[in-house]
């Protein structure tokens, strides 16, 4: 089956609000005339929407159906911030790339996607005290999105790197995309840090794995994050970088305990046990993304609803004396 075909058949078969008898409660109706209301209002008139994409390496490809989800449902999405992975899936999306697009991008993506990563190179990377290069990813974000800056974005984007001297969380919100989403997912150990003017910078997630401050410094008033944590249960590290990346997730995690208590609704796909060098999985990821959003989206508009019903509720009032 065609990826576009398997997408469609997940967005129409799997449970959820986009399959199924309609529910025609007055409860559900009330809500679709509200949802309709809501989505009528003008963007200054209702809360800023944002989507947050946490890190995760290839599990975060699971990012690419929880956007295709949200984009069947209708559902608003104003600003996006993602930091490592997330970051290049939400640039790519807040740079008007649509889930399809996303989907066939995720599934020609292997581990050396934007790198110089290979057996040889890694073989070298041993015997040697010279890191790879990531500066493929410029690259390949500049011939998905045309050299665009971070102000012509069709959605304001953020995305969070670490200052790899002073432990600093970096955030991207203005300037040149490419080399930002480069610095974002820049795993340490493994790819040399990225120069920016003083700083020298690597992979968000270190510091930032559910950049939740970044949306809000775009204006989000309501934050959906969609979570893409390791399960270290599951995955035993089978080389020296399995379990680096083993050890920043497991750091990562421990952050996103505090993070997750300030978005107002989590997604969170089940791709705990799919490893960083695991590319032939991302099919499986975003398949697991589609039914994670798929089981949450209703709650998520009831969430959202309930957040916006003083903007809603304007609209109800006795009509202001002239």
């Amino acid at each position: 089956m065609r990826p576009a075909a398997a997408l469609l058949a997940l967005l129409l078969f799997c449970p959820g609000p986009a399959a199924g008898a309609p529910d025609l409660s007055q409860d559900a109706i009330l809500r679709g005339q509200l949802w309709r209301e809501l989505l009528a209002k003008p963007k200054e008139q209702r809360p800023t929407v944002g989507l947050v994409l946490s890190a995760g390496s290839l599990r975060a490809t699971a990012h690419v159906g929880v956007i295709a989800v949200l984009e069947n449902a209708g559902f608003p999405i104003d600003v996006v911030a993602g930091t490592s992975m997330g970051a290049v899936i939400g640039a790519l999306y807040a740079g008007g790339r649509p889930a399809k697009r996303l989907w066939e991008i995720a599934l020609s993506m292997t581990f050396s996607s934007g790198s110089n990563y290979s057996k040889v190179r890694l073989l070298s990377l041993l015997l040697s005290d010279k890191l790879l290069s990531s500066e493929g990813t410029v690259q390949f974000i500049n011939a998905e999105l045309g050299g665009l800056r971070f102000e012509q974005l069709p959605k304001p984007f953020a995305c969070v790197a670490m200052d790899i001297y002073t432990g600093e969380a970096i955030i991207f919100r203005e300037g040149e995309l490419a080399p930002a989403v480069r610095a974002s997912m820049n795993l340490p150990g493994l790819f040399e840090p990225v120069q920016y003017r003083q700083r020298y910078l690597v992979d968000g997630g270190v510091v930032d794995y559910i950049p939740i401050d970044a949306a809000k410094l775009l204006g989000a008033d309501w934050v959906l994050a969609s979570i893409t944590e390791n399960d270290y249960r599951a995955v035993k590290p089978k080389s020296v970088f399995e379990s680096l990346e083993q050890v920043i997730d497991i750091r990562g995690a421990f952050l996103s305990r505090e993070q997750r208590k300030q978005a107002n609704f989590l997604i969170e796909p089940a791709v705990g046990e799919i490893g960083m060098f695991q590319a032939a999985r991302a099919n499986e990821a975003m398949s697991k993304g589609v039914i994670a959003a798929n089981n949450a989206v209703k709650a998520a508009m009831e969430s959202l609803l309930l957040f916006s019903m003083g903007s809603l509720s304007r609209g109800y009032g006795p009509e202001p004396k002239p």
